[in-house]
């Protein structure tokens, strides 16, 4: 992002949020409160604890901790799924040709319908959740990490084939080289994926988490702090998309080199 780019962030960000302070005071909607009853009900609800607990109130620890750890939980699962089933049937013909259009099907399917199927299979609870982060996530990272695998180049393989690499040093030293670009786009997708079937299941089967606490503030119309469900998701979806965003560029810092040829 260019210098100019960023000044134009810095500049529409207090710009819109001063908008919408404005237009909802005007407006005086009661399903739509200005920005700052909403960030004063945030700070209420999940920071405004002790500082021995990095200023987490009980409400945070028992809703955020919890969300969080189901979601990296069932993205890693989705991942680690998702790369070795991909890379597998990438480098397999005939077992691809037999799974792919399985494949096309599942991926079509709506995450979100079988969360009844998850619950009556696997009752309220966390597996249902994992069940349901899974399903949602491992679809981008399967098809990414089948594409790549594919499409390795064959002078990769048949340097592999010179130097005598067998098939585990071909597939951890030539394969997943090769294919981490395509793979790495797949995990960025899925990351945001994992945040939203976090929110849905837990909505749906739940009694702690962000979308459960979300569930309750609509129920009892506390509309500030449904909102401030909403801007958590947000902010923690930029927190997460930046955080990947680092890993990645740490990780594929050779491919970028090798493309620029620096």
């Amino acid at each position: 992002m260019t210098a100019a780019r960023r000044l134009v962030w810095y500049w529409l960000l207090p710009v819109a949020l001063i908008a919408w302070e404005l237009a909802t005071r005007s407006a005086q909607a009661a399903y739509f409160p200005p920005p700052s009853r909403i960030v004063t009900r945030l700070h209420e609800m999940w920071f405004s604890g002790p500082a021995s607990r990095v200023f987490l109130t009980e409400e945070a620890v028992a809703d955020l901790l919890p969300s969080l750890a189901r979601l990296f939980a069932g993205w890693a699962m989705a991942c680690a799924a998702g790369v070795l089933a991909g890379v597998a049937l990438g480098r397999s013909r005939r077992l691809s040709a037999l799974v792919e259009p399985l494949v096309h099907f599942g991926r079509s399917v709506p995450p979100s319908t079988l969360v009844p199927v998850f619950l009556v299979l696997f009752k309220i609870g966390t597996p249902m959740e994992l069940a349901s982060i899974v399903y949602g996530v491992i679809w981008p990272v399967l098809i990414n990490s089948m594409d790549g695998a594919r499409h390795v180049d064959r002078q990769y393989i048949e340097t592999g084939v010179v130097y005598r690499l067998g098939p585990w040093q071909r597939l951890t030293r030539v394969i997943l080289p090769a294919a981490s670009p395509k793979i790495f786009a797949g995990l960025r997708l899925s990351v945001s994926l994992a945040l939203i079937m976090m929110v849905i299941s837990e909505l749906v089967g739940s009694s702690e988490g962000i979308g459960h606490r979300m569930l309750e503030a609509q129920s009892q119309f506390d509309i500030p702090a449904m909102w401030a469900g909403i801007v958590l998701l947000g902010l923690l979806g930029i927190a997460l998309n930046a955080a990947f965003l680092g890993v990645e560029r740490l990780v594929l810092s050779w491919h970028r080199g090798a493309r620029t040829g620096v």
